[in-house]
């Protein structure tokens, strides 16, 4: 079933329309905090500057079996409200120093990451202690964490995305309909 030609503008138009908005509001944002970000020393903007502080915490007891249990008492311990982003763990291996070989303990990584702030822990296996590094971040910072998708997961990630295959049906449905709409009649 062939749709007719006046139908298939009509269906195109809407399509570009709304796609169109949409990419249009995302383009928005990217837009400026990219053209900030760009030209943050021409204008005289602060840049994106961040506060770093560090603490030493007592191992806890009970004591965490693994880096997932570390991840979930520090965020309940330092009331984190975003989850860990990254948790890894290395086990302990034998490291070539000069002409001998130490065993090097196991070492567990954990990190929060939001735009507004970052944290950080790591903990040697065997000390009496975790050392935790916190990043905060100004707006400019945030923004560039934004415009970047720092710290924000899979959602922002497909948010820009889908401002991307906006932008990809909208050259499309835009080629389309200069086709449909030059033909003569």
């Amino acid at each position: 079933m062939m749709i007719k030609r006046a139908r298939l503008i009509k269906l195109l138009r809407k399509v570009h329309l709304w796609v169109g908005l949409w990419a249009a509001l995302l383009a928005l944002f990217f837009g400026l905090t990219g053209f900030l970000l760009n030209h943050r020393s021409v204008l005289k903007i602060p840049a994106a500057q961040t506060q770093e502080s560090s603490l030493e915490l007592a191992w806890p007891s009970p004591a965490p079996a693994n880096a997932r249990e570390l991840a979930d008492w520090l965020s309940r311990e330092l009331k984190l409200d975003q989850p860990a982003q990254r948790v890894r763990s290395e086990a302990a291996k034998p490291v070539p120093w000069g002409d001998k070989t130490h065993q090097q303990p196991a070492h567990w990584m954990v990190s929060f990451v939001s735009p507004a702030s970052q944290v950080q822990a790591d903990y040697w296996v065997g000390n009496a202690y975790i050392t935790v590094k916190r990043t905060d971040n100004n707006v400019f910072a945030m923004l560039n964490a934004l415009h970047k998708g720092g710290g924000l997961g899979v959602w922002w990630i497909l948010l820009a995305d889908s401002l991307a295959v906006s932008l990809v049906i909208l050259s499309l449905t835009g080629m389309w309909l200069w086709v449909l709409m030059r033909k003569r009649r």
